[in-house]
């Protein structure tokens, strides 16, 4: 069975996220989430809850999931709208500051507990 997460306009960059993407694909739930937890990135705090989430919703969905059998099928990180602001500087110029935003979706599976 299997469930998915979407979180969406998170304001931290895409590129920061999709470093961990290709970690934590095909791994089990509970590895993967102690990885991203351990790790100093708010990029990797941010697709954690998405994947805490994910499980949430796949529990919800089947009383009968085991968490321990819970894998990460797979991770999409794409970029979202970008937030422009202005920044004054010297003489009368601007600078451009680019507050870049991102879109995560996390779909998980697991396996019911045999009776």
């Amino acid at each position: 069975m299997q469930a998915r997460a979407l979180a969406k306009y998170l304001r931290v960059s895409w590129r920061k996220v999709r470093k961990y993407t290709d970690l934590v694909k095909n791994m089990s739930y509970k590895e993967a989430h102690t990885m991203l937890k351990l790790s100093p990135s708010r990029g990797a705090n941010m697709l954690a809850r998405v994947m805490e989430s994910a499980v949430a919703n796949l529990i919800a969905k089947n009383k009968n999931i085991d968490e321990d059998t819970v894998k990460i099928e797979s991770v999409i990180v794409n970029e979202g709208p970008v937030l422009k602001r202005w920044k004054p500087r010297a003489r009368g110029r601007a600078d451009r500051i680019r507050k870049r935003t991102c879109h995560i979706e996390v779909v998980v599976s697991g396996e019911e507990i045999k009776k």
